[in-house]
């Protein structure tokens, strides 16, 4: 299993905390010593960072996150994308892999980041109250674009982590950041007459892995 390099700070400390708090505890009767390792583990897996197989094809945009499906919302007009566009609300809760992917093939155009609160991310107003870092990618054809990529923090997350710069080229499923603890993703995509959602609020999706929408016209 590999990890995520932003989480190596927290990882070690973590790693000397608990061990000290587990080697006192053990003092007074061992069984105490297993609420720490298993606190441990969970600092470990929440940095966890799988390898995947990304596969998606010409049309097609893939979950930029881990997590639920929580919105589905049409736009009439999105101030940045230029028209109508369909936002997707991820979760992603304290047990999901909290790296970021970028949902389709292109160039980074621009970072925006915005101060802002930390509402519990399941919070319908989260997306638009919280504090946020937007990615707004130009996609390759034939994708019509530009797509966007919100990380927002939530109740408990307080760092947004970006990899990527503005000019900069990403493939589809590369990882692009990391939100540090529970947190939401969205993804805002132009609406036209041959968009289709392949997904609906509650499914479960994975970065890279699960394709959201496609710009393809049915077979």
């Amino acid at each position: 299993m590999f990890f995520a390099r932003e989480g190596a700070r927290e990882i070690l400390i973590a790693t000397f905390l608990l061990g000290m708090l587990g080697w006192l505890a053990s003092l007074v009767w061992w069984p105490l010593v297993i609420p720490f390792g298993l606190i441990w583990l969970w600092a470990l897996a929440f940095f966890r960072d799988p390898p995947r197989r990304v596969r998606v094809r010409e049309g097609e945009l893939c979950s930029p996150a881990d997590g639920r499906v929580t919105e589905i919302t049409e736009l009439g007009h999105h101030e940045i994308l230029g028209g109508p566009a369909v936002r997707i609300g991820i979760f992603l809760s304290i047990f999901d892999v909290h790296i970021n992917r970028a949902p389709c093939t292109g160039r980074v155009r621009s970072l925006t980041y915005e101060a802002g609160e930390f509402l519990d991310a399941r919070h319908p107003e989260s997306g638009r109250r919280n504090e946020s870092n937007s990615i707004l990618l130009d996609p390759e054809s034939p994708l019509p674009g530009p797509v966007e990529v919100r990380q927002i923090a939530g109740k408990v997350a307080r760092r947004i982590i970006c990899r990527v710069v503005a000019h900069q080229s990403v493939a589809a499923g590369e990882r692009i950041g990391l939100i540090k603890f529970g947190s939401r993703t969205e993804l805002i995509l132009p609406k036209t007459t041959e968009t289709r959602i392949l997904v609906s609020v509650g499914t479960r999706v994975y970065a890279g892995l699960t394709i959201l929408a496609s710009q393809n016209p049915p077979v």
